[in-house]
């Protein structure tokens, strides 16, 4: 006799499930012990090193994100050191005395009388080269007031040595150089209130003009 055939013993069904078409590891249960099992495996690499980056939201600041950079320049430069020179500025006040000195002479001597603004401008012709030169420095200020004092003076002997050499028919060197002290003499007789008020506009010119070239 012969035995009945036993039918074929159908393939048995992974644990747990179906197996999924054409996947062999479908369904399989994670192996004990794995701190990794069932967690998702990252996407594949796109080519973009700053694919699944956020922008942040715009703030208005076109430089924000920038790193600041380091402070530069250090401190700010020292201002300049006020500008002087005392002892150029006091020559400068001599020389500009003398030649005035000659100019105001010159001008009394022709018309035989004194002119204030002449000695105004004296003073302040002193004073304004001086300061120009040397700086606004006091000691400047106080040299030039002495100068165009003494400018003034010299400027009034000049005109009284014109006016004596004209009146004797003689040079004005033989006058002013030989006969000096006779000059002087001269001035102190014919000097009024007027001669003693040119003198002092002389010094006083002379700090406006320091002012005026500060």
């Amino acid at each position: 006799m012969s035995q009945p055939v036993q039918p074929p013993n159908p393939p048995q069904q992974p644990h747990g499930g179906q197996p999924a078409d054409g996947n062999p590891y479908a369904g399989q249960q994670p192996a004990p012990g794995n701190p990794y099992a069932g967690q998702q495996q990252p996407g594949a690499p796109t080519g973009n090193p700053f694919a699944g980056q956020q922008p942040g939201a715009p703030t208005g600041n076109p430089f924000a994100g920038q790193q600041p950079g380091q402070f530069g320049g250090g401190f700010p430069p020292a201002p300049p050191a006020p500008r002087g020179n005392v002892g150029l500025g006091v020559l400068t006040a001599l020389g500009t005395a003398i030649v005035a000195a000659i100019l105001y002479g010159v001008i009394a001597g022709s018309i035989e009388r004194e002119v204030g603004y002449a000695a105004i401008g004296v003073g302040f012709l002193v004073g304004f080269a001086a300061s120009k030169v040397g700086g606004p420095l006091p000691a400047i200020g106080a040299a030039s007031a002495v100068f165009s004092l003494g400018a003034v003076f010299l400027g009034q002997l000049v005109a009284m040595s014109m006016i004596l050499a004209d009146g004797l028919g003689v040079g004005f060197s033989e006058v002013f150089f030989e006969h000096f002290g006779d000059v002087v003499d001269v001035w102190k007789q014919e000097s009024d209130f007027m001669t003693y008020l040119f003198l002092l506009l002389g010094p006083v010119a002379a700090f406006g003009g320091a002012r005026k070239a500060a």
